[in-house]
């Protein structure tokens, strides 16, 4: 059911709603890096592939899935624990993976997601949350900013994607 601040549900998804999940995860991370990485790498990943690792999110919760939806369109979706970094305190959650629509981008869905994983992580017992962004991912860096997160400097590494490495930074805030 929507929240009194956003026009969008926001609810775990069922199994059936795997495919347009998966068919939503291949579009908007191909909008999302779209000159930053690579076509062939954008591409790489097989739908069927793409399709079983949501179908195990939703039947394992791992990570723990949250769709937005206009009506009965699935716009966004996010996906989020515990941090999977090592040495982290388990009251750390992380924000594994959050994608829009690109018609939907500006509109209030991302926005809607954050808070349902916010609200969640903290019925889990969870104090912060990280998520790592690539550092050329402008728009992402700008949403998780002006959501409150900070950057950790010092956390900046470069990290394989297909058959390139791309530079990310993790970004944390307190679930005050």
């Amino acid at each position: 059911m929507p929240n009194s601040f956003s026009a969008f549900e926001v609810r775990p998804p069922e199994m059936d709603e795997a495919q347009a999940i998966a068919d939503l995860h291949a579009t908007s991370s191909h909008a999302a890096y779209h000159g930053i990485v690579p076509e062939e790498v954008l591409t790489a990943m097989p739908m069927a592939k793409r399709l079983k690792m949501w179908q195990d999110a939703i039947e394992f919760g791992d990570p723990q899935v949250q769709i937005a939806l206009d009506g009965d369109q699935i716009v966004g979706f996010v996906g989020y624990d515990r941090s999977r970094d090592k040495g982290t305190k388990n009251t750390v959650g992380e924000i594994w993976y959050i994608y829009v629509d690109p018609g939907y981008l500006d509109q209030g869905v991302g926005l809607a997601l954050w808070d349902a994983t916010r609200e969640a992580l903290v019925e889990e017992g969870c104090t912060s949350v990280t998520v790592w962004i690539p550092l050329r991912n402008e728009r992402a860096m700008r949403f998780f900013d002006l959501a409150g997160f900070k950057r950790e400097l010092t956390t900046a590494k470069t990290v394989p994607l297909g058959n390139i490495k791309i530079e990310e930074m993790r970004l944390k805030r307190g679930l005050e």
